[in-house]
């Protein structure tokens, strides 16, 4: 079945429960797993955020580099406590969006299935917020699970 899994991961509420089912598919089918996070710094490269903030963009970058490494590395120990070969991948673009960073690099891992979470927004917020899980329904060549998730206060 599944021998390459990757796991998109983020930092919210559903990052848990995308563990969860990526940690019980993986030990069922015995595959490998990489857990991949995709840095968003297409707002911080706009040249007027660029010109109001000269000095503090590159330190944000590395602020959200040092959470995104820290996010990974805990959630591979989790992984590897669980028995399953694990690997980390930090993604990141100023130009590209979180879903064709992600689909890239499923591809480039050669993973056989990607999982992620869909925060359930609906209505106005979806509309200008988007929707990673969406963008990767209609564009990946990957076989995807949705895991499918709902705030904690819903």
């Amino acid at each position: 079945m599944y021998k390459r899994i990757m796991v998109a991961v983020d930092e919210s509420f559903m990052t848990s429960q995308v563990m969860k089912a990526a940690v019980e598919l993986a030990r069922s089918t015995g595959a490998q797993m990489a857990i991949c996070h995709a840095v968003d710094e297409t707002i911080l490269a706009q040249r007027e955020v660029a010109m109001m903030l000269p000095n503090s963009v590159g330190k944000t970058e590395a602020r959200m580099r040092l959470g995104a490494q820290g996010l990974l590395g805990r959630l591979a120990e989790t992984a590897r406590a669980a028995g399953i070969e694990v690997e980390i991948r930090l993604v990141e673009s100023e130009q590209k969006h979180v879903s064709d960073m992600l689909i890239d690099a499923a591809t480039e891992w050669q993973a056989d299935l990607l999982i992620v979470g869909t925060h359930g927004r609906r209505g106005i917020e979806r509309f200008f917020v988007g929707s990673v899980a969406e963008r990767l329904v209609r564009k990946s060549q990957v076989s995807l699970l949705l895991v499918r998730g709902q705030e904690p206060d819903e």
